[in-house]
């Protein structure tokens, strides 16, 4: 008898990493998926728990790229903001981790929409704003939960920074106040990774301790490439500024909305920038949301750059992020594009790919069986699997969660 052996059998696999399997087996053991392919060529250990998903569709869960889950709570008000850290302009040093209450609402909601992961990153008020994190939607704890710790470091460019800090009549209250302030933040910490080496050179019995600094270790981490800089921009002009800092110090860069990155699209994929584009089912509430369309995500994909897509939960509620991918499919986006566009696309750029984003051997059985195709908006999410346990489950207008 298989130890916790689970069977998903007879559902349309997707797994992403390679073509449908009509009819397809997707095999479960110990949280993990032990092997995928069509019914003939996965055997069904004794005493598994088969799980009957003929007519249904089998995926790995979605992933949202950018949202606040957790730190921006529903339905909390002030009580459940801790989104942004506004009280100077570089709060290197904060963490998302530190502010996610795993029992806000959204993380269920996510969950009954199919996604299963979340990159949580502080707010844009700040032009650097703190360190983000990868995490499952599901746990008691957000260190149970969490699956890349930091995974990388928020920064804003365009209206936001310079309107909060502007109206406290601070630095910075200019677009140009702002690129100054981060260049600043990341020229001190290349002085202080120096110091550090500097004393790593001498002999042991003649190093002395360099003090620590948590905003300058959390932006060290950033010049030594072991995160990505997040960078909020919308606006092209703001996008050729985050590439141009990015050039100056030499780290990894992903843009954060790219509401106008389609007019750099050529200059963004020559650089092998990934673009986190949305939300997209939003007002032109502000200037640099004029150019916002939902043809936007097929004009980057065309172009070759490599996309996800974000709800920017709580902007959009994070349960409808296959609904603005099926919407962007309607408007250009290609279907394949815009399903790794929820899956292995945004788990490669938040470094959890070894774990999440697609239905391969030795990755986590985190699924989700769909009534229908995912980017039918009559679809929905009716079975969930969180490492190889059901979580979750939707029957006859009513939706079912498992104790924590």
């Amino acid at each position: 008898m298989a130890d916790g052996a689970v069977a998903i059998v007879g559902g349309r696999v997707a797994p992403i990493a390679g073509p449908d399997i009509p009819g397809g087996t997707v095999l479960i053991e110990n949280g993990r998926i032990a092997a995928v392919g069509a019914a003939d060529a996965v055997a069904v250990p004794d005493g598994a728990q088969v799980v009957d998903a003929a007519g249904s569709w089998v995926l790995p869960g979605f992933i949202e790229a950018h949202g606040h889950v957790g730190v921006s709570e529903e339905a909390e008000g002030w009580a459940g903001e801790d989104t942004n850290e506004m009280t100077e302009p570089v709060t290197a040093h904060v963490r998302a981790i530190d502010a996610i209450n795993p029992a806000d609402m959204g993380f269920r909601d996510a969950i009954s929409g199919g996604v299963l992961a979340v990159n949580v990153n502080p707010g844009s008020g700040n032009p650097i704003g703190g360190q983000t994190v990868a995490l499952k939607c599901w746990g008691r704890t957000v260190d149970e939960m969490a699956l890349r710790q930091p995974s990388g470091m928020k920064s804003a460019l365009g209206e936001n920074p310079k309107r909060v800090y502007g109206e406290q009549k601070k630095t910075p209250s200019t677009r140009l106040g702002t690129a100054a302030v981060i260049r600043g933040a990341l020229v001190a910490a290349a002085n202080y990774l120096e110091r550090i080496d500097a004393e790593q050179r001498k002999p042991e019995t003649e190093r002395k301790p360099v003090d620590r600094d948590l905003k300058l270790e959390a932006l060290g981490l950033v010049l030594r490439r072991q995160i990505p800089w997040r960078q909020h921009c919308h606006r092209a002009d703001d996008i050729a500024t985050a590439i141009r800092i990015a050039d100056e110090f030499g780290y990894d860069l992903v843009i954060d909305h790219g509401t106008e990155a389609h007019l750099l699209a050529d200059i963004i994929a020559a650089r092998g920038i990934p673009v986190i584009i949305g939300p997209l089912l939003t007002s032109r509430s502000k200037v640099e949301l004029r150019n916002r369309s939902l043809a936007n995500p097929g004009r980057l994909a065309k172009a070759g750059v490599t996309i996800a897509i974000t709800t920017d939960h709580p902007v959009v509620p994070v349960n409808f992020l296959a609904h603005q991918a099926a919407l962007a499919v309607k408007d250009g986006l290609d279907r394949e594009t815009a399903m790794r566009a929820l899956t292995i696309n945004p788990a490669r750029i938040a470094g959890i790919d070894d774990r999440l984003g697609s239905i391969e051997p030795g990755k986590d059985a985190d699924l989700v069986i769909w009534s229908g195709d995912p980017l039918d908006v009559l679809s929905r999410a009716v079975r969930v699997f969180i490492d190889g346990a059901e979580i979750y489950s939707y029957s006859g207008g009513e939706a079912q969660f498992a104790e924590l």
